[in-house]
């Protein structure tokens, strides 16, 4: 039996009670509407309708019509069979986006019991109580979050997912696919938050050898040795902040709990089998789409990012390399030999000091102090 009919039951129950009480002078109206929970004239109200109807006419009558707003048959049909044809084995969050997308009108709620009805979706079991956590950043751009994820996001091939985000809005601001995660494409996500916003203040990963020296495998990173990334953020004025736990990074673990079930799902719908192709399908669909639905509104109102505005960023986010010039004016570098140009500010550079840089698109450069003296592709 259901609750409401339930309560129905009980209600007829106790006001055969009440009535008895009235009807045999032990208790006035007053005393049996008390017993009820209701007042002297809904009481009376109740004695009219059971001399109508008896102890039917206590029920409910909205228990029995039919609410004029419920959808009709045809509607849940489309609704369940579209799920089934298309996008069976989605979770009904992810479901529920794409039916908004599509101009769908109803509510969350109504889509997934619509889909827990039929069986099509299991209903989650209750979720026990959870540690408190840590409360997000201010402002947008007081810290950036950075991590990758091995996944097989399309059927056979297990790429790298690198993700920067920002801990206040939990907005993503760069999402690419690479073959392996380094230093490269962490430089490239940096690159895509400061053209785009500007610098922020910290930047929080965790102690993978690109980011971080390590000396004893899960011990404590050595700040006064950087990486070539931790050279370059510390050239930007920017903090690193180290994580020593998964359950340090909730943020961004569960970020990637959901790429990792609607991603695929979305690359298969959609077709794609080539990390072109899907780059390109992170940029214009999917991370758009993610924002607009998870991205929150910080807790002060503002910006922590600051403007950028020097022309040298390329040079900052790169790999740098010291090595001293031969008798030959050339540069030995990783099996190369680079040769530098006459120009008209030196008559050689034979043993001088310079630096080769090396970019995330794979060219160089060799810089003698601040001034760029040749490049290679």
């Amino acid at each position: 039996m259901k609750p409401t009919e339930l309560r129905q039951e009980i209600r007829k129950m106790r006001f055969e009670e009440a009535y008895d009480g009235w009807s045999e002078g032990r208790l006035t109206q007053g005393e049996a509407a008390r017993l009820l929970g209701v007042c002297d004239r809904t009481f009376r109200r109740y004695i009219d309708r059971y001399h109508d109807n008896g102890l039917d006419g206590l029920i409910d009558l909205r228990i029995t019509q039919v609410s004029c707003r419920r959808a009709p048959v045809d509607e849940v049909v489309a609704l369940t069979d579209r799920y089934r044809q298309r996008q069976l084995g989605w979770n009904a969050k992810h479901f529920f986006s794409w039916y908004k997308r599509d101009g769908g009108n109803r509510s969350y709620t109504w889509v997934k019991q619509r889909l827990q009805d039929v069986g099509l979706i299991k209903k989650a079991p209750g979720k026990g109580k959870h540690l408190k956590k840590r409360e997000p950043m201010p402002l947008p751009g007081m810290m950036i979050h950075q991590d990758g994820s091995t996944h097989e996001w399309v059927a056979g091939h297990k790429w790298d997912l690198i993700v920067t985000m920002d801990d206040a809005t939990n907005e993503h601001y760069e999402m690419v696919f690479v073959d392996q995660e380094g230093t490269a494409s962490s430089f490239q996500g940096v690159k895509a938050v400061i053209e785009s916003h500007g610098l922020f203040c910290s930047f929080y990963s965790d102690r993978g050898s690109h980011y971080w020296i390590t000396p004893k495998a899960g011990g404590k990173v050595v700040k006064a040795n950087p990486t070539q990334f931790g050279r370059a953020m510390k050239q930007l004025g920017i903090e690193m902040i180290a994580a020593y736990s998964p359950e340090a990074r909730g943020r961004s673990e569960r970020a990637f709990g959901t790429h990792q079930e609607r991603l695929p799902k979305e690359l298969a719908l959609a077709g794609i089998t080539k990390m072109e192709g899907a780059n390109r399908y992170l940029k214009e669909v999917y991370r758009p789409g993610f924002n607009e639905e998870f991205k929150r509104i910080a807790t002060e109102k503002g910006s922590a990012f600051v403007p950028y505005g020097a022309d040298n960023l390329d040079d900052i986010l790169c790999e740098q390399f010291e090595r001293r010039v031969g008798n030959d004016n050339c540069v030995q570098f990783e099996g190369l030999k680079l040769q530098i140009p006459s120009n008209q500010y030196r008559m050689h550079y034979v043993k001088a000091r310079v630096r080769v840089h090396r970019y995330p698109n794979g060219s160089l450069a060799v810089f003698h102090g601040p001034r760029k003296l040749s490049e290679y592709q």
